[in-house]
């Protein structure tokens, strides 16, 4: 049985869940139709490449400038892969998979002298969920709101670079939010489950998200498991058996 302290975590990391699923569901279909389905790997790196730097430097890891220096990182390689795009878009993948290598070193190379390297860079990698301070929350919905009615309105009129903003920004509070791991898979994953089962995709996409998250987050609290892995691998049979059930069937 799950107790009322217990239930003090899970409701966080579940609102947090939802909002990341929220923004990401749309932004992953976007990324599928592109055929650039390792963008985010590469902007959640180099976002949280600058969350590294500026723990370097000895900024508060809760403070304006860490936010700021992320950001900034992020929008840099979002314009940095808008050009590349325009200039070699046959080559636009392994561009971004270049990108995402170089940051991950560099994130290794910064890390290598801090004595807390290894646990700074998993928390980056997969994430405290369960630890999500719920005041921030509020601010987080505001955020994911502004780009999702940036998204849903001006999609047709944003063009390259302003998928490349808006994707940015969303990535780079979020790889802060549940980490890298659960940004991608929440990305891709309801994306790919529903890319042949055109009929009600967005909301079919939205539960994969939502009963991941719900059941891989009870889970990992009734097996005391890493909440992280235990969601990626929920979202992951979730969206599994959404296919299969609503894929639609090859004529005889």
């Amino acid at each position: 049985m799950i107790d009322i302290a217990e239930w003090g975590i899970l409701w966080p990391a579940l609102i947090a869940g939802l909002l990341v699923t929220a923004t990401h569901v749309p932004l992953g279909m976007q990324v599928l139709e592109r055929g650039i389905v390792f963008i985010d790997l590469a902007i959640a790196q180099v976002a949280a490449l600058g969350v590294i730097v500026a723990d370097y430097a000895g900024w508060s890891p809760t403070g304006i400038a860490v936010q700021v220096a992320a950001l900034s990182a992020a929008l840099l390689c979002a314009m940095l892969l808008t050009w590349t795009d325009h200039r070699w878009p046959q080559v636009q993948e392994a561009i971004i998979g270049v990108v995402f290598v170089l940051a991950s070193s560099a994130a290794i190379l910064v890390l290598a002298k801090n004595p807390h390297g290894s646990e700074n860079l998993k928390d980056l990698l997969s994430g405290q969920i369960l630890w999500v301070n719920p005041g921030r929350l509020p601010y987080d919905a505001l955020f994911y709101g502004l780009i999702l009615a940036l998204w849903f309105g001006l999609r047709e009129r944003i063009g390259r670079i302003g998928f490349y903003v808006l994707f940015g920004c969303a990535v780079t509070v979020s790889v802060q939010l549940v980490g890298l791991f659960l940004v991608f898979t929440t990305l891709v994953v309801p994306a790919l489950a529903t890319f042949y089962s055109r009929r009600l995709r967005l909301f079919k996409a939205y539960t994969i998200g939502a009963l991941g998250y719900a059941a891989g987050l009870l889970v990992s609290v009734v097996t005391d498991l890493p909440s992280g892995a235990m969601i990626v691998c929920a979202i992951v049979v979730v969206g599994i058996l959404m296919a299969l059930v609503t894929a639609p069937r090859a004529s005889t």
